[in-house]
């Protein structure tokens, strides 16, 4: 604060110092500074006592005369156009002074003042006032704003540094130890698909132990090395192992050495059961263990993202702020904060707080008109950014415009006699300039169905939105599923992600039909095989890259188009049908595709039909 009154002081003194500057018999410079000064909002009050001030100092009685006469002028005008539209640009503030000071110079002419210039020297001085508040008008911004870079505020900066540096190093231990207990909780044990020789013997020590220790003929029976009931009970275990139930032949064969073969039969079918279902419960426990080791893995990915803190360029681009401030102020707009940032993919984004100076609502693409030509390149904003930059100061967020541009179609129909479609779709634009496109086909129809898939698509936007990446959200929504327990209801996922920077596609598909890539009459097929969601913890994920051109149509269709087509190969018949149609628009091209699959069925439904097309366009 100390030091902008400095400045202002500063400022205060040139502008009486420009009152002894003298050109051919003129002094242009008074006028075109303190326009200049005027347009940065210094105080006209100070401002003109101390032009007043200068003159008194410097100038001639005429020469005084005529100039105290446009400072005022001129800024009566700024000040009216000010109010008027919420800001005055350096070139109509530069205008304003020079018709000022030339009709100044003409009404001196004609009142035969002595020491008045020719109609020539006074163009002169107009067309020397107006070049001279424009020079002057940034000079006096960037000695405000750019400059201002003391001790104290590289201090700061360093400061900000380390603190930021500080919090990258905290946030990279806390993923390595994220890992560490994921690490833990995979290694802790493997899910058991069969008993080992030892878990066979405790069930048939058990076995024995509750039947044998009560019967009166365990000494008989048990008393001699050679007795064959060891073997017996072996192989009575074995067929329940394997079948469930005991087998004809060892049943018998006991009953040849045990008089209680019926209850020890019975006990041991109990004891298999138990025995399973102690297996299950312990088999549940790894695959939740499973799924928090995945969700720790995820954790500490995005705490390693995290730490890649997207760098400030506020020290090597504050020319380039100051610039900003510059041509915001001309549409009315007060700067109160802005910060340039590089994110880790090599893109800018723009932090800003603004306001309206005088209390009006301006349209916020003026200043991201104004902030990209500074820049070099096109501001967006996010999908729920302001849209007016009103009195009250408030924060935006700009980022830098991506190259490509997405529109969405879509063709539905539900089952015959369902009331509601058990598929469902996503698109979501999220703020790092990618496009989700989504597809789920719940199992079966109906409201279980459509819920089902619904929440698939909901867990993956949510997981997008908070920042991690697609493979980690897929296996996040994977846990949650699995962990959820129904062991009946699963979803197909259909994904694929454009970056609208550079065009290039990733494809997921989990349990999901083909997809087709329509690029003018050719169409390409594309697949991956994989379980549905829910089934398994340890989801596979595989995904295919591709390079998108402008014009190119993305084409994702669920298991009920293709299955219902009745023809030997359904994936050749999709890609003939997607070359038939000849459309720019995707949503066109979707109805059209969903009304030849209908010639096929009879005009029938035997299953929820879901046709999605997205295409890729240049901006």
């Amino acid at each position: 604060m100390k030091k902008n009154k400095v400045k202002q002081v500063l400022l205060l003194a040139v502008g009486g110092l420009t009152c002894g500057v003298q050109l051919l018999g003129c002094y242009p410079v008074v006028p075109a500074y303190f326009a200049a000064a005027v347009l940065e909002d210094v105080s006209v009050f100070y401002l003109t006592a101390a032009v007043y001030l200068g003159m008194l100092c410097f100038m001639p009685l005429v020469a005084m005369t005529k100039y105290a006469m446009a400072v005022l002028v001129t800024a009566c005008m700024i000040r009216l156009v000010v109010w008027a539209n919420d800001g005055c640009p350096a070139f109509l503030g530069g205008i304003l002074a020079a018709v000022s000071t030339m009709l100044l110079s003409f009404c001196g002419g004609l009142l035969e003042w002595k020491d008045q210039p020719d109609q020539f020297a006074v163009f002169l001085e107009g067309v020397f006032v107006f070049g001279m508040v424009i020079l002057l008008n940034r000079a006096i911004h960037f000695f405000l704003e750019e400059w201002n870079l003391g001790w104290e505020k590289t201090t700061e900066r360093d400061e900000w540094r380390l603190t930021e540096r500080g919090k990258e190093e905290r946030l990279a231990g806390y993923a390595e130890s994220f890992q560490g207990l994921a690490q833990i909780f995979m290694n802790m044990s493997r899910k058991k698909e069969q008993y080992t020789a030892e878990e066979l013997g405790k069930i048939q020590n058990e076995l024995t132990g509750r039947l044998c220790a009560v019967c009166d003929s365990c000494a008989v029976c048990w008393e001699k090395e050679s007795t064959p009931l060891y073997g017996i009970l072996s192989s009575l275990l074995g067929s329940i192992l394997k079948a469930g139930v005991p087998g004809e032949e060892s049943e018998e064969e006991l009953a040849l050495y045990c008089k209680r073969s019926r209850d020890m039969v019975e006990e041991a079918v109990r004891v298999f059961e138990k025995a399973n279902l102690n297996r299950a419960w312990y088999n549940r426990l790894l695959e939740n263990r499973q799924a928090i080791a995945e969700q720790l893995d995820a954790m500490a990915y995005i705490l390693k993202d995290c730490a890649k803190e997207e760098q400030l360029l506020d020290g090597r681009e504050r020319r380039t702020l100051a610039q900003i401030k510059y041509r915001a102020k001309e549409h009315g707009i007060t700067v109160e904060e802005v910060h340039l940032f590089e994110l880790p993919d090599g893109h800018k984004k723009l932090e800003a707080v603004l306001r309206s100076k005088k209390g009006g609502c301006i349209a916020v693409r003026q200043f991201m008109g104004a902030a990209g030509r500074v820049l070099g390149f096109v501001l967006r904003q996010p999908a729920d950014g302001k849209a007016f930059v009103t009195k009250d100061a408030a924060a935006f967020l700009f980022y830098e415009d991506t190259k490509f541009q997405s529109l969405q179609g879509i063709a539905r129909q539900k089952k015959d006699g369902a009331q509601i479609s058990g598929d469902n779709f996503s698109f979501l634009e999220l703020e790092s300039g990618k496009l989700l496109l989504g597809l789920s086909d719940g199992m079966g129809s109906g409201s279980v169905a459509c819920r089902e898939s619904e929440m698939v698509l909901d867990l993956i936007e949510r997981f997008l939105e908070a920042g991690f990446t697609v493979d980690t959200a897929i296996r996040m929504m994977n846990s949650a599923m699995v962990m959820k327990g129904e062991s009946d209801q699963y979803s197909t996922v259909d994904l694929c992600t454009v970056n609208l920077y550079d065009g290039e596609a990733e494809l997921y598909k989990i349990g999901a039909a083909t997809g087709f890539l329509k690029r003018e009459k050719e169409v390409i097929e594309f697949h991956v095989d994989s379980l549905p969601v829910g089934v398994e913890n340890n989801l596979k994920i595989d995904h295919k890259k591709m390079q998108l051109k402008n014009g190119d149509f993305i084409v994702m269709v669920t298991d009920g188009v293709l299955e219902y087509l009745h023809v030997p190969k359904p994936e050749e018949t999709m890609q003939e049908i997607l070359e038939s149609i000849d459309t720019n628009h995707p949503g066109i091209l979707a109805k059209k595709a969903m009304e030849r699959v209908l010639l096929f069925t009879g005009g029938k439904v035997p299953d929820d039909m879901t046709i999605l097309a997205a295409g890729i366009r240049e901006k």
